[in-house]
C-alpha cells in the first residue's frame, strides 16, 4: 500500500521506496494456485535465522506483469538482526555473497559508495553511517600506490546529504562525482519506508535497478539508476520507518481475521480507501501524515550499518573475507 504525503518532510526526505515489493507482488500474482509467472524467477534460501528471497525479472514480459524493471530484487529476512550480538559476521557474509552476484566482475576498477539520507535524523542516517564506517582507498592508489594493500581495490565514498539541507538534488551531486571519478559501479545505501510492520528493522534489501530517494514517504526526487548515472547502480536498504496508515491497515486486518476465526457474522469489508479515510480522521491534526520508527532506532541503525559496511568490504575487495573484514572497516 503506497501512501503519498502531501507535504515534503525535509528531515526524512531521503527515505527510499521499499525494494521488497517485488517478492510481495510475486506472491500475490502467483495466487492460491502457486503458478509460475512467465519471465519471473524466484529463489528462496534458508540459513540459520536468515531467509533470503531473490526475485529475478528476466525479460519484458516479466517486467510488464510485475510492474518493475528487469533485474534482481533480493530480500534478506533477519528477525534477530538487532537482538543478537554475534550475528554481524553471519549476516554480512551472506550479504557479501549476494552482493558479489550483482557487481561487475572487474575487481580493479573504482567503486563509488553513496550514503543516501540525512545524518541529522536517526531513522534516515543509515547511508551516512555506512559511509563513516567504510575506509576509502582510491586516494591511496593515486597518491601513495606503494602503500596500497594488494587485498584492496579503489573505493571512494560520498554522503551527499538531502535537498532540504544542501539545496541541490542528490542525483545532481552524484552525477558530478561520477563524471570525475569514473566508477565502474555505484553502491547506494539508504534507509527505507517499510511496506509492513514486520519489515521494520528486520530486512536488508538489495536491487541492481537503482533507487528513487524519498519515494518511500512521497518526496519523489530524481532517480539514481543506470539511465541517470551512466553506470550500474546497486541499492542496499533497510526499512526504518512505517507509515501510520499501514499500521492501521494491518491492525484492522488482524481484528477482522480474529472476528472471522471466532465465527462472528456480518464482518465488514476493509479496503485501501476505508483505511485512508480512517487514517485521515485519526491524524487530522497532522494533516493525515505520520511515519513512526522503533524507540531503539539508534541502536538498530548502528548495528545494521556495521553489517552493511562489513558486507560491502567483503564484496568489493578481493582479499577481504569474514575472517579479516574487521581490519577494513572503522
Amino acid at each position: 500500500m503506497t501512501i503519498n504525503l502531501s507535504a515534503p518532510n525535509t528531515a526524512l526526505e531521503g527515505l527510499g521506496s521499499t525494494l521488497d515489493l517485488a517478492s510481495e507482488a510475486h506472491s500475490l500474482l502467483r495466487g492460491a494456485e502457486n503458478k509460475e509467472i512467465p519471465g519471473v524467477q524466484e529463489d528462496v534460501e534458508q540459513f540459520p535465522g536468515i531467509k533470503v528471497n531473490t526475485i529475478t525479472i528476466l525479460d519484458a514480459q516479466g517486467e510488464k506483469v510485475m510492474g518493475r524493471k528487469i533485474g534482481s530484487y533480493i530480500t534478506m529476512e533477519v528477525p534477530d538482526i538487532g537482538h543478537k550480538k554475534d550475528i554481524l559476521t553471519q549476516v554480512s557474509s551472506i550479504l557479501a555473497k549476494k552482493l558479489r552476484t550483482l557487481l561487475p566482475k572487474d575487481q580493479s576498477s573504482t567503486m563509488l559508495l553513496i550514503g543516501l539520507g540525512n545524518n541529522q535524523a536517526t531513522p534516515d542516517s543509515l547511508g551516512p553511517e555506512v559511509v563513516n564506517l567504510t575506509i576509502a582507498t582510491r586516494h591511496i592508489l593515486t597518491y601513495a600506490p606503494e602503500e596500497m594493500d594488494k587485498n584492496l581495490r579503489p573505493v571512494c565514498t560520498l554522503a551527499p546529504g538531502v535537498l532540504g539541507i544542501t539545496g541541490i538534488e542528490t542525483a545532481e551531486i552524484i552525477k558530478g562525482v561520477v563524471e570525475h571519478v569514473h566508477p565502474i559501479c555505484i553502491i547506494a545505501v539508504d534507509s527505507l519506508a517499510a511496506a509492513s510492520i514486520q519489515r521494520v528493522g528486520t530486512t536488508i534489501q538489495i536491487s541492481n535497478t537503482g533507487i528513487n530517494p524519498g519515494a518511500g514517504i512521497g518526496n519523489h526526487r530524481q532517480p539514481i539508476n543506470i539511465e541517470s548515472m551512466g553506470v550500474p547502480v546497486i541499492a542496499i536498504g533497510v526499512p526504518t520507518v512505517v507509515n501510520t496508515s499501514i499500521i492501521i491497515y494491518e491492525t484492522l486486518s488482524s481484528l477482522l481475521e480474529y472476528w472471522s476465526e471466532k465465527g462472528y457474522k456480518k464482518i465488514p469489508e476493509i479496503n485501501k480507501d476505508t483505511v485512508e479515510n480512517i487514517s485521515q480522521k485519526m491524524l487530522s491534526a497532522l494533516e493525515g501524515n505520520m511515519v513512526v520508527t522503533p524507540k531503539e532506532i539508534d541502536q538498530l541503525v548502528m548495528c545494521v550499518s556495521r553489517i552493511i559496511a562489513a558486507g560491502i568490504a567483503q564484496a568489493v575487495h578481493p582479499g577481504v573475507n569474514e575472517e579479516n573484514y574487521h581490519l577494513y572497516i572503522r
